[in-house]
């Protein structure tokens, strides 16, 4: 199941779809009615909800994890990760399914709810003072104990997973005029892209970083992966400190352009996806439409847009405190 060419041509997606099968979840797609979206995003405009927070794990990486996962050898001596979060989660559970181990390593800034879920999927948490010391430890752990190691948005595998989800979004919604991804490392983005303009030619796709966080549209400025030396923002799972060679590149070709938003911005979308569609999100997946309501509000008025929930990965207290509640007129 290789990619064609430089990305995956829509053969490799639906068959990666296959393979997947019942292992993971057609998440559903609810269009977002009421006076509520129309006075953040316009009275006209059509906002299809794209729920990957319904997905196994809480997010949309159990499909690049699981891919990755079930391409093992029959000798492989398990898996290892390094993630703030989300990714560990996918590789337990994607371990998990396939009959492996997982060794994932985490900082010990991760919210203590993500730390819980990995263990409850069966991973052993290794937990060190920083990011960085973190990969200097899944190296080790790599090399040592022999685990192959999953990357959280690099790779074929990787990005033929998050493919999925727009192969499935462009079968559920016809006649899209534009979709919006939250983007960390570029997994998503790259995925989504080559599947929806491969489906659906005339949409357009637009990325949507933290200020705080912003190396892809960094890279998109100057034409190469770029590396951030500091990271500020509340959506811990858009806090990539670089972009990569393949993800960038598939996402330069099919992404029409990357916008970023303040914290502030995450944290009001959050508030109003609580108050009206019942959803308590992490900022991550609260960021699709706060590109909506901001940046892409005038552009995007009128027309049927996709917004990935990408996932909730979040404790009762955190959101409380991050959520900012919506003022009813």
């Amino acid at each position: 199941m290789a990619a064609s060419k430089d990305f995956p041509s829509l053969d490799d997606i639906r068959a990666a779809r296959e393979r997947l099968g019942d292992r993971v979840r057609e998440t559903p797609v609810w269009q977002w009615r009421g006076d509520a979206i129309e006075r953040a995003a316009g009275a006209r405009t059509q906002a299809f909800l794209k729920l990957e927070l319904f997905q196994h794990t809480g997010t949309f990486k159990a499909r690049g994890a699981l891919l990755n996962a079930m391409a093992l050898p029959e000798d492989a001596r398990g898996v290892t990760a390094v993630s703030a979060g989300n990714h560990a989660i996918a590789v337990a559970f994607a371990a998990r399914v396939v009959g492996t181990t997982a060794k994932v390593v985490m900082p010990k800034t991760a919210n203590p709810a993500r730390i819980a879920l990995c263990r409850e999927y069966g991973a052993e948490v290794v937990l060190t003072d920083d990011v960085f010391a973190a990969f200097t430890e899944v190296k080790r752990i790599e090399t040592e104990e022999g685990r192959t190691f999953i990357h959280p948005f690099e790779g074929g595998l990787t990005v033929l997973g998050t493919a999925t989800v727009g192969y499935e979004l462009c079968n559920q919604i016809e006649d899209l005029d534009a979709v919006i991804v939250p983007v960390g490392g570029g997994g998503l983005i790259a995925g989504i892209a080559c599947a929806v303009k491969q489906m659906q030619p005339h949409c357009e796709v637009y990325g949507v970083e933290p200020e705080g966080a912003d190396s892809m549209s960094r890279s998109f400025a100057v034409g190469s992966p770029q590396k951030l030396e500091r990271i500020n923002t509340i959506a811990d799972s858009l806090a990539a400190p670089y972009a990569l060679p393949r993800s960038f590149g598939i996402a330069r070709q099919f992404v029409d352009e990357i916008v970023t938003i303040p914290d502030e911005a995450m944290q009001r979308a959050m508030g109003l996806l609580f108050a009206d569609m019942k959803l308590a999100v992490e900022p991550a997946g609260a960021a699709a439409t706060a590109a909506l309501c901001g940046p892409l509000r005038e552009r995007l008025g009128g027309k049927r847009v996709g917004l990935i929930v990408c996932g909730s990965n979040i404790d009762l207290a955190t959101f409380m405190r991050q959520a900012i509640p919506v003022a009813r007129s």
